[in-house]
């Protein structure tokens, strides 16, 4: 349901692009019992990366901040889905990734923001992913699932900045209609020790975020 409520929601706030590597169509790139590696810039970029996931055939469980579930509605539409609470800071978060093994096991996709967070700048311009937690990397360790970089463009000219900015940004995005672009990369085995598998993913999404920034028009600005 998040997937389709998602699909119809986006292109009414701006319009919508995807691509893929060259050697990662929708049925090689998104197979069953992979974990999806986004970067993570704004509140509006999950539903812009999973309407981008649901042009290409996928509807994955997502990894989320577990106070997103008290939200009225969407709370019910989160667990209903299967999705995946994240206690943040709480030694209960290891629970999350126990979950997570367990859909993956069962052939779903899980879309995880290794980033753990929101970027703490106000202003609406792109920038790299910051550092990746562990999560990610020890998730791809104990299962052995491929993992899939995806990048993303244009959600801060959605929603960013405080409050207020942020509601001004989604009310007037239907007339604004920014640029928003997904790109899907190469799915990627990880290796090594924890470190290296965190930083080789981070590399990845960077990559596939850097493909998806090269698609916006010339008025996007990119943070240095």
């Amino acid at each position: 349901m998040l997937s389709r409520i998602a699909d119809v929601l986006v292109p009414a706030v701006g319009r919508l692009s995807v691509t893929t590597d060259a050697d990662a169509d929708a049925d090689t790139a998104l197979a069953p019992g992979s974990i999806i590696a986004a970067n993570h810039t704004s509140l509006a970029d999950p539903a812009i990366v999973l309407a981008a996931l649901r042009r290409l055939g996928a509807e994955p469980v997502v990894m989320a901040a577990a106070g997103l579930w008290r939200v009225p509605l969407l709370g019910r539409v989160l667990a209903g889905g299967g999705h995946i609470p994240v206690l943040r800071g709480d030694r209960r978060a290891a629970a999350a990734l126990d979950t997570a093994a367990e859909a993956l096991e069962r052939g779903r996709l899980i879309l995880i923001y290794a980033e753990g967070g929101l970027p703490r700048r106000k202003d609406a311009a792109e920038a790299a992913p910051g550092p990746f937690r562990s999560g990610l990397a020890r998730l791809a360790e104990r299962t052995g699932a491929p993992v899939v970089p995806v990048g993303h463009a244009g959600a801060r000219r959605v929603t960013s900045g405080g409050l207020g900015k942020q509601l001004a940004g989604l009310a007037t995005a239907p007339l604004r209609r920014p640029d928003l672009h997904v790109h899907v990369g190469t799915p990627l085995r990880l290796t090594g020790d924890c470190q290296a598998r965190t930083a080789r993913a981070r590399t990845a999404v960077t990559n596939a975020w850097r493909t998806a920034a090269a698609h916006l028009d010339d008025s996007s600005p990119i943070a240095a």
